[in-house]
């Protein structure tokens, strides 16, 4: 029942940020530097999405937690709206987006959630929403505008992450306690219009 509310959110959600509409407030990630070219990222909103799994962790893990992150740039090209929503996933400490193709861990360079405290227990539903701006960018990215980030969302070398800990040494003991992370899904374009 759960895995079919998620379900139905999702696409809701999909569905809302395909739109030419801007959807609601939410945070941004940032990004990284590549050479591929930078898609015009003013006039028309744009959308990004990431399914978040553990298969797509490296290295992959068993967990049975998943999640989806919806983006979408403003016509301004100077926010970023996010909605994160996971589920089947427990102790839940912080989510960030990371630089780094498929299969490459790679640094933060924005924070979607947290850090809260570890041992949260379940979690099933919106995680978290925000804005992220280019004044929200760290590590490779800080002091870049936020076409930067743009740029690795288009190319593919950006993913989110959400890291788990139970709180109970020694860490890194399997689902629920993955402080390197637990779920992963690189971030793509998706419902861009004149493309």
């Amino acid at each position: 029942m759960k895995r079919l509310a998620l379900a139905i959110g999702v696409s809701v959600i999909a569905a809302a940020c395909s739109s030419s509409s801007p959807a609601g407030p939410g945070p941004i990630a940032a990004g990284g530097t590549s050479t591929a070219a930078v898609k015009p990222s003013t006039g028309v909103p744009r959308n990004w999405v990431a399914h978040i799994t553990g298969d797509s962790e490296v290295p992959a893990n068993a967990s049975k937690g998943q999640g989806q992150v919806v983006f979408q740039l403003n016509a301004a090209g100077d926010e970023i709206s996010y909605r994160l929503i996971s589920s089947n996933i427990n102790n839940v400490v912080q989510s960030h987006i990371h630089l780094a193709p498929v299969g490459v861990n790679g640094n933060i360079v924005v924070f979607l959630f947290g850090p809260v405290s570890a041992a949260g227990g379940p979690h099933d539903g919106v995680l978290a929403t925000g804005t992220i701006r280019a004044a929200n960018l760290i590590n490779d990215l800080v002091g870049q505008p936020l076409s930067a980030l743009i740029e690795r969302m288009d190319s593919g070398g950006a993913y989110v992450n959400v890291h788990t800990n139970d709180g109970v040494a020694p860490g890194n003991t399997g689902p629920g306690d993955l402080g390197a992370g637990e779920i992963r899904g690189q971030i793509q374009p998706a419902g861009h219009e004149g493309e």
